[in-house]
């Protein structure tokens, strides 16, 4: 009796045996290898049993026998078992041969990975890094001779150099996918809270910049190596300022950046640099803008900054001072960075003043007001005569703040005068005091060494009053000239209106001088 499909029965493959019976097939889904598997698999059954199993293959036909249950009680020397004899000489496998049946599972991981593939070749890939390399992968630091499996080439290192023993095996691995990575640090304990090791930090720090940089990771496949930054920071901060410079910490902020990173593994790791931000360059704060806009992240250097004062509240004002304002911003972010500190914080605010100029220099369109605003982050008291003159003389710093930075030198100058000279004479009438009580005024006069002479302090007090004259004289002079040019454009238009007014009007005497 034949039997046919009913219409509310969909097949994909209908099979006719002797005109008897019609089997309906639907769909095979998650094949191992999709078309590739079911190939191979069809060979081996046409062909009595018998196909070529190899390093490239061995992955695919394994899984597919484990897949379609082709184990011994269903025939003898069955798929499985070829495949598992063959796989009972993996550790003769060379490095790359290893590597390369890794590599093959990708397609069908899931699989490969459920019937313990996956676990089998990566341990034979840890034999093979241990039997390479002296270094202890489960040591926090540690150092090392090793050598390339294949080439057999040793490289000796120790201290600071000794990551140079792991670079064979870490851009080796680079071919692998993010999943196979995962399960390499899962199997070692060394995945996301876990890390607390040296050697896998920098691998991983390798792995996530060479698929940065070589691939360019887009939103949708970030994800896939979020579990992996966050293993990465982890181990960073775990490790410690000893392991990493500022300069190295902020090459990590820029690789996890490109990734999935969790709030509270980025967290850490700005407190982090927060902390060592004494020790970093204006290169190393231009971190890129990303998605967020902008050439460079702004809010990163502004976070960073209130995370250094409000973390170091102990720190030195030498280490304080050397932060400097960033001066490729807009004013409302420059003025964020430069009063981001307190004015105790900076000893001089030269370097600020110099700041403010560069960024004049790159933005001239800046209409007076703005200009005024920007200089409001600078204490004029803390600036030198010499960044006060240029202050004074830049033709782009507002008139009004150059006339009160002078004024503010000059005071500071009459201020330190005035308290040389009265030091002593205020000691000794203090003195005749008669103290009623257990309270003690004590003043120390400064030594002579350490104090300008009378005439130096003179000499600059003059130099002051000098420059400020000299601001006022040009501007009075700048004025002259623009009341000047209005003075010829009104008698050029005067000229025109004698020249069309009536005869007439001629009679009525001379019109009045202008200027």
């Amino acid at each position: 009796m034949q039997s046919k499909p009913t219409m509310s029965e969909p097949c994909d493959l209908q099979i006719h045996i002797n005109g008897q019976q019609t089997f309906v097939l639907s769909e095979i889904d998650d094949f191992p290898g999709g078309p590739d598997g079911f190939e191979l698999v069809s060979r081996f059954c046409y062909n009595n049993g018998n196909i070529q199993i190899t390093v490239s293959n061995v992955s695919l036909l394994h899984c597919c026998a484990v897949f379609l249950g082709m184990t011994e009680n269903v025939s003898s020397i069955n798929l499985l078992h070829q495949t598992d004899v063959f796989l009972e000489g993996i550790f003769y496998w060379s490095w790359t041969e290893i590597l390369i049946c890794l590599k093959n599972c990708e397609p069908f991981f899931s699989c490969a990975e459920s019937c313990g593939l996956i676990e089998k070749l990566m341990c034979s890939l840890l034999a093979k890094i241990a039997q390479n390399s002296d270094v202890n992968l489960f040591s926090v630091s540690s150092s090392s001779t090793s050598s390339s499996p294949e080439t057999g080439s040793p490289v000796v290192s120790n201290g600071s150099s000794s990551r140079k023993s792991w670079v064979w095996w870490f851009q080796d691995l680079t071919i692998l996918s993010p999943k196979f990575i995962d399960h390499f640090l899962r199997t070692l304990g060394a995945y996301g809270s876990d890390n607390n090791n040296l050697v896998f930090t920098r691998f991983l720090f390798h792995y996530l910049k060479t698929a940065l940089h070589s691939n360019g990771i887009r939103n949708n496949v970030s994800a896939e190596y979020s579990g992996l930054a966050d293993t990465l920071v982890h181990g960073v901060v775990l490790m410690g300022k000893n392991a990493f410079s500022c300069r190295r910490l902020f090459w990590v902020l820029r690789i996890v950046s490109g990734f999935g990173l969790s709030s509270e593994r980025r967290t850490a790791l700005e407190r982090m640099i927060a902390g060592m931000l004494d020790q970093a360059t204006l290169d190393d704060l231009l971190v890129s803008g990303g998605d967020k806009g902008g050439v460079y992240d702004v809010n990163l250097v502004l976070r960073l900054i209130r995370l250094f004062v409000r973390y170091n509240d102990k720190l030195s004002l030498h280490k304080m001072k050397k932060i400097g304002p960033d001066p490729n911003l807009k004013i409302s972010k420059f003025l964020g960075v430069a009063e981001s500190l307190p004015d105790f914080a900076r000893d001089s605010f030269d370097q600020v003043y110099r700041a403010i100029e560069i960024y004049l220099e790159s933005h001239p369109t800046l209409s007076l007001e703005e200009r005024s605003r920007l200089c409001r982050c600078l204490n004029y008291e803390k600036l030198s005569l010499e960044a006060c003159k240029d202050l004074a003389k830049n033709p782009r710093i507002p008139p009004r703040i150059a006339v009160q930075a002078l004024a503010s030198q000059r005071s500071t100058v009459q201020m330190t005068e005035f308290v040389n000279d009265d030091s002593l004479s205020l000691s000794s009438n203090i003195k005749g005091i008669d103290n009623t009580n257990d309270y003690q005024i004590v003043l120390y006069k400064h030594n002579n060494d350490d104090d300008r002479s009378k005439t130096d302090m003179e000499t600059e007090r003059l130099s002051v009053d000098k420059e400020v004259m000299k601001v006022n004289l040009e501007r009075m002079q700048w004025r002259v000239v623009e009341l000047e040019k209005v003075c010829r454009e009104m008698k050029g238009q005067m000229a025109r209106m004698v020249k069309l007014a009536p005869q007439n009007n001629l009679g009525r005497g001379p019109l009045p001088r202008l200027c």
